[in-house]
């Protein structure tokens, strides 16, 4: 007869290891769980729609020099380029009020006034004032935020009438070496042009809360601060990018800088709309990453994956009958893989997850008992803002 292999762990390994995992917990973002509450589906049922056809103005770059394609792109796009400025007040030790002041780019995309910026440009400003050049401004305020992907979306509170729109395009379509433009305001200098190259695709990088964006662009497009947010533009005047990060040893750009892919806004910003938000799948529980366990002397039965330590009630992996570390220290479940995707460590989960909408049912791979067993998922969402008692809190 087979025997099972169930491994344990001592007390003293499960205080260690609830400390570790609330330090986890300190440096991941805090879901919210409800019981009954409506759960929003994350496809786009908004009916929300972005204008993607070249704009006039722009003629086939194959009939005209380089040079008289970055003129056009740029006289048909930058009157659509946004200069954002933001206002936070805060108080010193003595009760002063200081005033702090921070710049950023976005682009126009659609006819309403919603514009579309970096999180970190808008992030904690108390007042946002939009100008399209010369000294006229406008009033803004935040419609969504969505931190994990660094992107937001403000509207002007009168937006002016005949407001030009940046058109997006299809950043899965791109190739290392194609040409690309970027209109934004580095420094302060009103919607400044840069030309480049993708220098490279699919580059990972992390938005400010940790979570990391996937798929980035990479350009050699001079991206300065003050950037943030514009947008990065092929030959025919399209969105492909929005300029979000530099890699600046020295503090400026050394021909390194990063963009959220087109594709990831078209994914996020009709909930940001429509919801104020991006409402993703979750797990519902505690993961500490197998590896760092056993960097950390822990006794585990995998090499990698992520350990179940403790489920939220009625979250996905509960029902799904998953369970976290037992009463008498046996081992929980470790969720190994998903349609292919190994999870070396929670960015690993947070990239599936991210691609995956709420409703979905998936099935992982997990070792239980001593053996691989597949279990299915449903993937439920975050909280209805209906719910009035207070929610557990957790990471994924």
């Amino acid at each position: 007869m087979a025997r099972n292999s169930v491994y344990h762990l001592s007390a003293r390994q499960v205080i260690l290891l609830a400390f570790s995992s609330a330090l986890i917990a300190v440096g991941a973002t805090a879901l919210l769980y409800n019981f009954g509450g409506k759960l929003w589906s994350s496809s786009d049922n908004s009916g929300i729609t972005f204008a993607e056809q070249a704009p006039p103005g722009i003629s086939d770059p194959s009939t005209v020099s380089d040079e008289q394609n970055n003129i056009e792109v740029y006289k048909a796009i930058s009157p659509g380029v946004a200069f954002i400025t933001s206002t936070s007040v805060t108080q010193d030790f003595w009760g002063n009020e200081q005033e702090g002041k921070g710049t950023g780019s976005g682009s126009v995309i659609d006819a309403n006034g919603d514009i579309l910026t970096n999180y970190h440009v808008i992030e904690d400003a108390q007042k946002l004032t939009v100008s399209f050049g010369g000294d006229k401004t406008y009033p803004a305020t935040v419609v969504g935020t969505d931190p994990d992907t660094d992107l937001a979306v403000i509207k002007l509170d009168n937006p002016p009438p005949g407001l030009p729109v940046v058109p997006f395009g299809d950043s899965d379509k791109l190739t290392v070496g194609q040409k690309v433009l970027a209109i934004g305001n580095p420094f302060g200098l009103d919607r400044t042009l840069t030309t480049g190259v993708i220098s490279g695709l699919q580059r990972p990088i992390k938005a400010r809360n940790g979570r990391p964006i996937d798929a980035a662009i990479q350009t050699d497009a001079s991206i300065n601060p003050g950037n943030s947010g514009g947008p990065l533009l092929d030959k025919f005047g399209r969105m492909i990018g929005i300029n979000s990060q530099i890699l600046a040893p020295a503090g400026g750009s050394v021909g390194v800088g990063f963009a959220i892919p087109v594709n990831t806004a078209k994914r996020v910003v009709p909930q940001l709309i429509q919801y104020g938000e991006f409402k993703r799948p979750r797990l519902g529980a505690t993961l500490p990453a197998i590896e760092e366990l056993r960097q950390k002397g822990y006794r585990v039965p995998v090499d990698s994956g992520l350990l179940v330590y403790q489920t939220v009630p009625g979250g996905s992996l509960e029902r799904a009958g998953v369970k976290g570390i037992g009463n008498d220290g046996s081992i929980g479940d470790i969720i190994v893989s998903a349609e292919g995707q190994k999870f070396n460590d929670l960015d690993d989960l947070y990239r599936f997850l991210d691609k995956k909408q709420i409703g979905d049912t998936v099935n992982f791979e997990v070792y239980r008992n001593g053996r691989m067993t597949t279990v299915p998922i449903k993937l439920l969402g975050s909280p209805s803002t209906t719910r009035t008692t207070t929610p557990r809190r957790t990471i994924q």
